[in-house]
């Protein structure tokens, strides 16, 4: 656990205290959110809570967030940036020019390859897949950040790959289901996860492990494609 910082809000500047504290204490408290209103929900989330597992001092969430709502948004956020600096580097999230189809096929791969490496493999997921669900069933004050943030623009440059990977329309609603069934599944390995290792005979879902459902989800990718390309002619 990381122990509140001496200049976290409790009018302490000793030498103790240190920008890289008050920014571990920030981070403690994310993470804390994350967990608890992921597995109890944002309502049966108590401040103290969340300060309990911070390790930090109650008084903290109010210095750094403004209350628990702020960290509500704090945690949504933290989510936007992760998946943002993830995924947006492989397939270029932002840009606008046309690809060849070959190049847009293999950023989709790409895309995908590090979506799976995180989703999958990185214990942190879970708790960024267990909050999201959590919002999107309760319509919680998280869902316009993480859909404004992460949904509509990943989820857009993705489906612009596809275009130009298949020639199709890059918004039409054939292209659109295509891609969310593209990340639905990687989704499933990570909400299905003991299920997975269980059936699989798995102790842990590690980089070996993910390395072989990445083959799949490629040759699932390629084929999809093809079909689609052909689907065109």
């Amino acid at each position: 656990m990381i122990k509140l910082a001496a200049d976290d809000g409790q009018g302490h500047t000793g030498t103790q205290a240190g920008q890289g504290g008050a920014e571990a204490t920030r981070l403690a408290l994310i993470m804390a959110g994350l967990r608890l209103f992921g597995r109890q929900g944002y309502d049966a989330t108590s401040t103290r809570e969340l300060a309990a597992v911070a390790n930090a001092n109650i008084g903290s969430i109010a210095y750094h967030f403004g209350g628990k709502e702020g960290l509500r948004a704090a945690c949504a956020q933290h989510i936007v940036d992760t998946i943002r600096a993830v995924a947006g580097p492989a397939v270029g999230l932002g840009d606008t020019e046309e690809l060849p189809s070959e190049q847009a096929e293999q950023r989709l791969i790409q895309g995908l390859q590090r979506i799976v490496a995180f989703m999958v493999a990185r214990p942190e997921a879970g708790e960024f897949v267990q909050f999201v669900l959590r919002e999107l069933s309760t319509a919680g004050a998280g869902v316009d950040i993480l859909y404004n943030g992460v949904f509509e623009p990943v989820h857009k440059r993705l489906c612009q790959l596809w275009g130009h990977a298949t020639g199709q329309p890059a918004e039409s609603e054939r292209t659109r289901i295509a891609v969310f069934a593209m990340i639905g599944q990687v989704v499933y390995f990570r909400i299905g996860r003991e299920a997975v290792m269980r059936r699989m005979g798995w102790d842990n879902i590690g980089p070996a492990e993910a390395a072989k459902i990445t083959a799949v989800f490629t040759e699932n990718l390629e084929a999809s494609l093809k079909a689609h390309r052909e689907a065109e002619q």
